[in-house]
C-alpha cells in the first residue's frame, strides 16, 4: 500500500470515533468510559470488517486483512485521543458516569458520609455507626477498600460483607450512595446494589445543596495520575483483567496499586489547595466535599473530609457538614501519606 492508501485508511475509522466518542458520551451518561470505548471500537471494527469485505466482494478480490487492521488502529488512535484531550482539565463531564438516583427519598434524614476508610478485612466503625444512627441514609465517597475490582471471582470476604450490610440498609428504606474512588475498578456491575453509583466529576444531591467527588481529579497539573487513571480504567484494561483468573487478577491490582503509592510523591504529600478552592468556587454556592487529600481542609464552600480509617465518619444534616466521629490527630497515625497545611 501506498502512504496516501494508508491514511485514506487510516482517516476514516480515526474521525469516526473522535466523533462517536463525545456524543456517547452525552447519550449515555451512565456507560463507564471503558464501556463506552469498548461499544465504540467493536461497532466501528465490524463495521469496517462488514464494509471491506462487501468491497472485496463487489471487485471479486480477496479481503484485505491488511486494510480492516488500519481501519481498527485508526479507531483506536481517535478513542486515544479523545481520552488523552483531557488530562490537564477540569472539563471532565464526560470522564465519570452515574447511575441509579441521586434525590434522597427524605432530604431531612441524617446522611453519614464516609470517605476512604481503606478497609481490608474489618468494616471498623460502620456497625457501630449504624446501631447509632439506624435512622440514616449513606455516602461513600470512595477508597472504600485497599482495592476493590468488581469482577467475576473478585470479591473479598469484607466486600461480600459491605455489600450484604448495603442490601440490608435499602431493604430498611434507607437511601445508599457509592461515589467511586482511585482505589475501585469497574464496579458498576454492583451498581443494581446502590441507590446511586458514580465516579468522576459531577456528583450532587438532587434539591440538596450538597456536590461531592472523590477529589482525585481536583489536581489538573497531576497529568502522572491522571495518565494512569485512564489507563486503570481502559477498554484493554478492563480485558485483560477479565480474561485472567480472579485470584491471578486480584493479585496483579493488589501489586499495581502498591506500586503506585510509592510513585509520584512530589504531588501527593501536599494538599493542592488552589485546584481545589477553584474547584469549589465553580459550583457556586453549593457545599462541595471530596475524600482522597486524607485530611481535613476547609476552602470557601468546599471540605475535604478526614480520613475514616478507624470509623472517623462525618455528616450532612440541615445543611451542614459536621463530624458524626471526631477524627484521630493526622500525628497519631505513622503511615499517613498527606501533609495537613495550615
Amino acid at each position: 500500500m501506498t502512504r496516501t492508501e494508508i491514511w485514506l485508511t487510516l482517516l476514516p475509522g480515526f474521525l469516526l470515533s473522535v466523533a462517536a466518542e463525545p456524543l456517547l458520551a452525552r447519550w449515555r451518561r451512565d456507560l463507564p468510559l471503558y464501556r463506552r470505548h469498548l461499544r465504540i471500537f467493536f461497532t466501528l471494527g465490524a463495521s469496517g470488517l462488514v464494509g471491506f469485505f462487501f468491497l472485496a466482494a463487489q471487485a471479486g478480490t480477496p479481503m484485505r486483512w491488511g486494510s480492516w487492521s488500519l481501519w481498527v488502529l485508526g479507531t483506536a488512535g481517535g478513542l486515544t485521543a479523545m481520552t488523552l484531550r483531557r488530562l490537564a482539565s477540569r472539563n471532565l463531564m464526560d470522564w465519570g458516569w452515574r447511575q441509579g438516583s441521586a434525590k434522597r427519598p427524605e432530604p431531612s434524614r441524617l446522611l453519614i458520609l464516609v470517605a476512604d476508610p481503606h478497609w481490608s478485612e474489618e468494616l471498623v466503625g460502620l456497625q457501630a455507626a449504624t446501631r447509632l444512627h439506624p435512622e440514616a441514609d449513606w455516602l461513600f465517597l470512595g477508597d472504600v477498600f485497599d482495592v476493590w475490582v468488581g469482577l467475576p471471582g473478585m470479591l473479598s470476604d469484607a466486600q461480600r460483607s459491605f455489600l450484604s450490610w448495603v442490601r440490608e440498609r435499602r431493604r430498611a428504606g434507607r437511601w445508599v450512595g457509592l461515589w467511586m474512588g482511585n482505589r475501585e475498578y469497574f464496579l458498576d456491575r454492583h451498581s443494581a446494589l446502590f441507590d446511586l453509583m458514580g465516579e468522576g466529576v459531577g456528583g450532587a444531591l438532587e434539591g440538596e445543596s450538597l456536590a461531592f467527588e472523590h477529589g482525585d481529579l481536583v489536581n489538573a497539573r497531576d497529568w502522572q495520575y491522571r495518565l494512569w487513571n485512564l489507563l486503570s480504567r481502559s477498554g484493554p484494561m478492563w480485558l485483560l483483567f477479565r480474561l485472567m483468573p480472579g485470584k491471578l487478577a486480584a493479585t496483579l491490582a493488589s501489586k499495581l496499586e502498591a506500586q503506585m503509592r510509592t510513585t509520584n510523591r512530589a504531588y501527593k504529600l501536599v494538599f493542592p489547595r488552589e485546584a481545589f478552592r477553584s474547584a469549589a468556587q465553580a459550583l457556586g454556592e453549593r457545599v462541595f466535599i471530596t475524600g482522597h487529600f486524607h485530611t481535613h481542609q476547609v476552602e470557601g464552600n468546599g471540605i475535604a473530609l478526614p480520613w475514616a480509617f478507624d470509623g472517623a465518619f462525618m455528616a450532612w444534616r440541615e445543611g451542614r457538614i459536621e463530624a458524626l466521629v471526631a477524627p484521630p490527630p493526622i500525628e497519631d497515625h505513622p503511615t499517613f501519606p498527606w501533609e495537613a497545611r495550615p
